[in-house]
């Protein structure tokens, strides 16, 4: 398996490609899009991609943990995290990407 990863300048780029856009509009509609998913997030919100998936954000409870090298039990504030789900779509393409 290759080890690329995608970025914002290969995403602006595919924009530049497919859509006829000049690279520097390209760039700032990449910008805006991944701007206004941030927001959004950072507000509390979902932000749903038909046939991609959905990312948001969950509140994390306080709870006691445990180091793993010394057994000694250590407390774990409470947070917010982001998560992904994808969409049955998604993970239908994936699986398939994996047995070619």
């Amino acid at each position: 398996m290759d080890n690329k990863t995608l970025t914002r300048l290969d995403l602006s780029e595919a924009v530049f490609r497919e859509v006829g856009l000049s690279r520097n509009d390209s760039a700032q509609l990449v910008e805006s899009i991944l701007g206004h998913m941030s927001d959004a997030l950072a507000r509390g919100e979902q932000v749903k991609i038909s046939s991609f998936g959905t990312f948001s954000v969950r509140e994390k409870s306080a709870r006691v943990g445990r180091n793993p090298k010394t057994g000694e039990e250590v407390p774990i504030k409470p947070r917010r995290v982001l998560t992904f789900r994808p969409s049955h779509l998604m993970k239908e393409r994936v699986a398939a990407g994996n047995k070619g």
